[in-house]
């Protein structure tokens, strides 16, 4: 089995990038101002809904929704080692997800204007789960952490994997071989 040595450079670059936003969460990288979009966007467009506690979810579940979206599309589109990649994103997405949450009760990260509800302590307090705010930031970071090892591992594996184009079952022709040889 000859490694893809393309995969594995693709697979180190954006391993490395996700891991490092993953071990420092608190500190801004350029992913965030993309998952910010996507938070921001998911509050419009769950505003149809009449709860208010579902267009506030909305924001951390589109979050989540749309790298986790390019993850199936690409599975779907037989691209495994391309969805690896994108499951670094999910998984980073939701330790982004996991730091908010983790902020419920001190309400100390800055928020995008003044005036605004704070998305996770409205949510756990809408549900009364103020007193469960660590164990479920931790349960999403945790969460977070491992779809970016499965990420990695997937990545890992598919580099070292047989590539489709190039096996043939026994007795089986390629397009290209004739009749003679």
């Amino acid at each position: 089995m000859r490694p893809l040595y393309g995969k594995i450079a693709a697979l180190v670059i954006f391993g490395a990038y996700f891991l490092n936003a993953a071990l420092k969460p608190h500190e801004w990288h350029l992913i965030d101002g993309v998952n910010l979009i996507f938070h921001e966007a998911g509050h419009f467009i769950f505003a149809v809904f009449p709860q208010q506690w579902i267009e506030i979810a909305g924001g951390s579940v589109m979050q989540v929704l749309v790298p986790l979206t390019v993850t199936v599309t690409l599975l779907l589109r037989r691209q495994a080692h391309a969805a690896c990649l994108a499951l670094l994103w999910t998984g980073q997405s939701l330790i982004d997800v996991s730091v908010y949450a983790a902020d419920a009760l001190k309400m100390q990260l800055p928020l995008i204007a003044d005036g605004l509800i704070h998305d996770w302590n409205h949510l756990l307090w809408h549900f009364g789960a103020l007193r469960h705010t660590e164990t479920i930031a931790r349960s999403i970071h945790l969460s977070g952490l491992v779809v970016i090892g499965l990420g990695l591992l997937g990545g890992l594996l598919l580099s070292f994997a047989r590539r489709p184009e190039t096996y043939r079952p026994a007795g089986t022709r390629d397009r290209g071989d004739t009749a003679e040889g």
